[in-house]
């Protein structure tokens, strides 16, 4: 079923609603794409499978009931830089080997309480730090597009090289914070807790867009768009 990767979300909200096809399904459509690139790629450090697999299965059962959310049963990937609790979460470096938070960073819990579901977690440049996506303990991303005339590698920008190799290579959306095409909330709107990054970022985070979602299209083909949620009610934000 590999024209389910083709959708944009606002299609792939549109026939979930229509019981076109089921969240399982299109999930499993997403991770086979990722299973059979990923080696060539190298855009996820970590495929959370059964997760995904229960995810969806919960939003297919919320959609027969009548429950869906914004983002029930899309299936997204996640930067390396956000905490998903007791999944890997790295920042994409060898200090944090091993790592697997018990807590949730705001942003990810705003995605799965509204229904997404998490394919992975994305490769990028170690702790946010880098613009080529070379400097992650995990290796390069590879850029699927090259120049024309040359066969030449070329890097796939960063920090968020994972989101930006898998959405050219493997139609997987990714949730990153930096880059091209993506839906730009204020930045700051945007909640720290549970972001891991060098300290000198916060220095000049503000200057930045914020957090973005890949989306196939250039309109607003996320139901959250920019709700990131009120920073005065989330604690863990610094100011």
């Amino acid at each position: 079923m590999t024209e389910l990767t083709k959708l944009t979300i606002a299609e792939a909200r549109e026939k979930l609603a229509a019981k076109a096809f089921t969240a399982t399904e299109l999930t499993e459509a997403y991770l086979s794409a990722i299973d059979s690139a990923n080696e060539k790629l190298n855009a996820y450090v970590a495929v959370a499978h059964d997760k995904a697999q229960a995810m969806a299965k919960a939003s297919d059962e919320k959609i027969a009931r009548g429950e869906a959310g914004a983002l029930e049963g899309i299936p997204l990937g996640i930067k390396d830089l956000f905490a998903t609790q007791d999944v890997h979460t790295q920042a994409a470096s060898h200090i944090l080997d091993g790592f697997r938070p018990k807590y949730e960073s705001t942003v990810t819990a705003n995605l799965w309480a509204d229904g997404a579901v998490m394919l992975g977690k994305l490769n990028m440049d170690e702790f946010a730090m880098g613009s080529s996506n070379e400097t992650s303990y995990y290796g390069p991303v590879i850029n699927p597009w090259r120049a024309e005339g040359s066969n030449a590698d070329l890097v796939p920008g960063g920090s968020s090289g994972g989101s930006a190799g898998s959405r050219s290579g493997t139609p997987v959306r990714g949730r990153d914070r930096n880059g091209h095409r993506r839906l730009d909330p204020p930045a700051r709107r945007l909640h720290r807790h549970g972001r891991h990054q060098a300290d000198l970022w916060s220095l000049f985070a503000l200057g930045h867009g914020g957090l973005r979602l890949l989306a196939r299209s250039g309109r607003a083909d996320c139901a959250r768009r920019a709700r990131c949620g009120n920073p005065s009610e989330i604690h863990g934000v610094r100011r």
